[in-house]
């Protein structure tokens, strides 16, 4: 870390322990205490202190903020987050209570232990108030710590704190800004934040799904989640111990077609050996590729997806993954239950398109023992060319003459499936068919989607469709 990342740093520690109306908590578990003594070394400590805690033995945390299954996660940081507020509000708000803005800092964290076996990733928040006798606001993030040395992992955690308590305390009018701040003095080679949360009174505007597009679209993550209700999700808890069904999609807008694919992949793959039907994940992906098709993101146009998604009742990925070898590798990452992936078969032809593989040194062949090393399965749904009474499958699909041994033998293999539990009456719509029919006033565009979605199409108006309630 150079000396001006030093000197920055510390600057910023010591903007917050100037301001004479922020006083607060430090509590730290795991990892030491390395945001709060960043605040220590800039000088002035005394006047922003309330006290600074590390429940770091497991019963002693329980005993100050209950009992959780796991130490490092989300529920123990809320529980965290709250006590310590709480308890600045009980001691100190009748004394100084109009003058003061509280605030709680906490984070639970695990970083490299002596063997190098472990996960290394954190939660961190804070919990504040932006004036005093304020409501309090909250923001959360979940960080992985990717430095090989527990030192580094340690000095990173104590720079990416010292941004989110600077941020919540002078740039909460601004989330997109703060968003970008929490890098600051780092790099995304040493820190990934793959979920951030903002809730209270001074984020009530605030567009979670939103931010989440963001943390991808400025490189913090290479993916991002949201769950059925539009709530941020943190992707190692929710694919953890899960088998996972993947669907990628431009979803512009959701039709029958997506619905449909799903379903049908779903009915094959928990049938695979091992699959339990109660673990399996059904998870919607929107890389940043589709998003950017016109080389920048439609904010409006990525919420109209991302409504219509939540309306279906789907778990949402946000991804920089265009290859499917990295999303495999990504979501095998947390899991070691099965992986299943469901596309049309127009994507299966472009995956032996060796034009997309030329930056590995083995080519297609490399790409395909990246995709198909953890048992991952393809299902592919047919498809019915226009003026075409033959469906499209994968007996007939046609692939380059040097791939075609390749071809044969994922199918014999069982790596590529074909779906035929399909619903007839679905291959004939496509979202674009969907798009110029409401671009048109056509009605009919109701029936080739579903209810839940066409109710969220018309109540917001999106793809110009005639607003309705």
């Amino acid at each position: 870390m150079s000396t001006n990342e030093v000197h920055a740093t510390l600057d910023k520690a010591l903007q917050v322990n100037l301001d004479q109306s922020r006083y607060g908590t430090f509590a730290e578990i795991g990892a030491g205490q390395e945001v709060v003594r960043w605040f220590f070394q800039a000088g002035g400590a005394a006047g922003t202190i309330s006290k600074s805690i590390s429940a770091y033995d497991m019963k002693v945390s329980d005993a100050i903020y209950g009992k959780c299954s796991r130490y490092v996660c989300r529920e123990r940081l809320e529980a965290m987050l709250a006590y310590e507020q709480d308890l600045n509000l009980e001691r100190l708000k009748v004394d100084r209570g109009d003058s003061t803005a509280f605030f709680t800092f906490a984070n639970t964290v695990s970083a490299r232990n002596y063997h190098g076996t472990n996960e290394c990733h954190g939660w961190l928040g804070v919990k504040f108030q932006a004036h005093p006798r304020d409501e309090n606001s909250q923001i959360l993030i979940h960080v992985r710590m990717l430095d090989r040395t527990n030192a580094l992992q340690q000095d990173a955690l104590g720079i990416v704190g010292v941004n989110l308590i600077y941020g919540a305390t002078k740039l909460h009018h601004s989330p997109d800004e703060l968003l970008k701040s929490l890098i600051d003095n780092l790099s995304t080679e040493r820190i990934e934040i793959d979920m951030i949360e903002f809730t209270g009174i001074e984020f009530r505007h605030v567009d979670n799904r939103l931010m989440s597009l963001k943390l991808v679209q400025i490189g913090l993550t290479n993916a991002a989640m949201f769950g059925p209700g539009g709530k941020v999700l943190q992707p190692s808890e929710v694919l953890r111990k899960k088998a996972v069904l993947i669907e990628r999609g431009s979803f512009r807008p959701v039709c029958n077609t997506n619905i449909d694919i799903m379903r049908c992949a779903y009915e094959e793959f928990s049938k695979e050996a091992g699959v339990e039907e109660g673990s399996i994940l059904q998870v919607m992906e929107i890389t940043m590729k589709n998003l950017m098709e016109d080389g920048k993101i439609d904010y409006r146009d990525f919420l109209a997806r991302a409504d219509m998604l939540v309306a279906s009742g789907m778990t949402v990925l946000i991804s920089d993954y265009f290859q499917y070898y990295r999303l495999a590798a990504y979501i095998g990452r947390y899991t070691k239950k099965m992986i299943g992936i469901s596309m049309g078969i127009g994507s299966l032809r472009e995956l032996f398109e060796e034009k997309y593989y030329t930056q590995l040194d083995g080519g297609i062949l490399e790409s395909f023992g990246r995709l198909f090393q953890n048992d991952l399965k393809l299902y592919i749904y047919p498809l019915r060319e226009d003026g075409s009474e033959e469906l499209m499958t994968i007996e007939n699909l046609r692939v380059a003459h040097e791939l075609r041994n390749l071809y044969k033998y994922l199918i014999d293999r069982g790596c590529i499936n074909q779906l035929l539990n399909h619903d007839e009456s679905c291959l004939s719509i496509f979202s674009r068919d969907v798009l110029c029919k409401i671009a048109e006033g056509d009605a009919s565009w109701e029936e080739m989607v579903p209810a839940e979605v066409a109710g969220v199409i018309k109540s917001q108006g999106y793809f110009g469709a005639k607003r309705v309630g």
